[in-house]
C-alpha cells in the first residue's frame, strides 16, 4: 500500500509527495488566510467528475439543445425507452457495444475496473447526457461500466438507429459532435488532474467541487448536501478507502472539516484552497 506509506511518512509536519512541495499544517489565522469562496449558484442537477473548475461540468447535458422540439422527439422516438432500477447495470465493461444511451431521468456512475479489482470513476452523469461511448454506431466492446445510482429512465439508441438519424438529420449530427466534445473535455480533465495533482490535492479539489455544487451555507461553514461514501470518494480521486478515511480524519483533527453522520461540513474552505494554491 504505497499511498498509505507515503501519507504516513509526511505526518505530522506536512502532506507531500515527490512531485509537489509540502503543504504545511502551520495554518495562518482565519483573518490572514485566503478569503473563503461562497458556494456557487446552483444550476440544477449537474454531472460530477474530477475537474479544476465546475465550469463546463454539465455542458454535455445540453447536446440536444440545438434541435427543435420536434427533432428531439424524433430522436427519442428512434430509441427504446428502458427503466433501470437503482443498483442495476446499464452496460458493463467488456460487453459488446450496440449503441448509446441518453439519460432521461436518474443518475448513472460510469467507471473502470482494473484486473486487481480497483475502480476509478470517470463521472456521475445526470439527465441530458449520453453514455456508452466512445463507440457510437456499435461494434467493439464497452471500455467502461455504467450503473444506476438511482432509478433511471433511459433512451437506448442502437447503432442502426443512430446511423439513420445521422444521415437523415444533419442537425443531430452536429448535436452529437457537441456531445462528443463535452465527453472529450471530461476525459482530458481527468487525465490532467491525475497527471499533475497529488492525491491530497485531488481530495481537496473534490471537496471544493462538492461544496460548490452541493454546498449549503450555515453560518461560516458549508454543509455538503450530498451523501457520499469513502469508497465513492476513493474511486473519484484515485486512491483507496483506507487512505481517504485516514485523510478525512486528519482534516477533522485540524478542524478543516467536520463529519456529522453521513454529512460533511467544510469549516475552513480557505485551508482546502491553500492545499491547491500553494505559493
Amino acid at each position: 500500500m504505497t499511498i498509505l506509506k507515503e501519507a504516513a511518512a509526511t505526518e505530522p509536519a506536512a502532506f507531500s509527495d515527490r512531485r509537489h512541495a509540502a503543504v504545511q499544517f502551520d495554518w495562518p489565522d482565519r483573518e490572514q488566510a485566503r478569503p473563503a469562496r461562497s458556494p456557487c449558484t446552483k444550476t440544477g442537477r449537474s454531472a460530477l467528475f474530477m475537474s479544476e473548475t465546475i465550469d463546463g461540468l454539465n455542458a454535455g447535458a445540453h447536446f440536444l439543445d440545438r434541435l427543435s422540439a420536434s427533432e428531439q422527439a424524433r430522436v427519442h422516438a428512434a430509441g427504446r425507452t428502458i427503466t433501470v432500477p437503482q443498483g442495476e447495470m446499464v452496460f458493463s465493461q467488456g460487453d459488446g457495444h450496440g449503441g448509446i444511451f441518453i439519460i432521461r431521468r436518474g443518475q448513472v456512475r460510469v467507471y473502470y475496473t482494473a484486473p486487481s479489482g480497483r475502480e476509478i470513476t470517470l463521472a456521475y452523469w445526470t439527465p441530458g447526457h449520453f453514455i456508452g461511448g466512445p463507440e457510437i454506431s456499435g461494434g467493439g466492446i464497452h471500455m467502461w461500466s455504467g450503473t444506476a445510482i438511482e432509478a433511471c429512465e433511459i433512451s437506448a439508441l442502437s447503432g442502426p438507429a443512430l446511423e439513420k438519424l445521422l444521415t437523415g438529420m444533419p442537425a443531430f449530427a452536429l448535436a452529437l459532435i457537441d456531445g462528443l466534445i463535452a465527453k472529450g473535455k471530461c476525459y482530458s480533465s481527468m487525465a490532467q488532474i491525475l497527471g499533475t495533482r497529488s492525491v491530497i490535492e485531488r481530495l481537496a479539489q473534490f471537496l471544493l467541487t462538492l461544496s460548490e455544487l452541493h454546498g449549503v451555507a450555515d453560518g461560516d461553514t458549508i454543509i455538503i448536501n450530498r451523501k457520499i461514501t469513502h469508497d465513492q470518494i476513493a474511486a473519484m480521486v484515485g486512491s483507496t478507502r483506507q487512505w481517504v478515511t485516514m485523510m478525512l480524519k486528519r482534516f477533522q483533527n485540524r478542524r478543516i472539516i467536520a463529519i456529522d453522520g453521513s454529512s460533511i461540513r467544510i469549516r475552513r474552505i480557505d485551508l482546502l484552497e491553500q492545499i491547491l494554491f500553494k505559493d
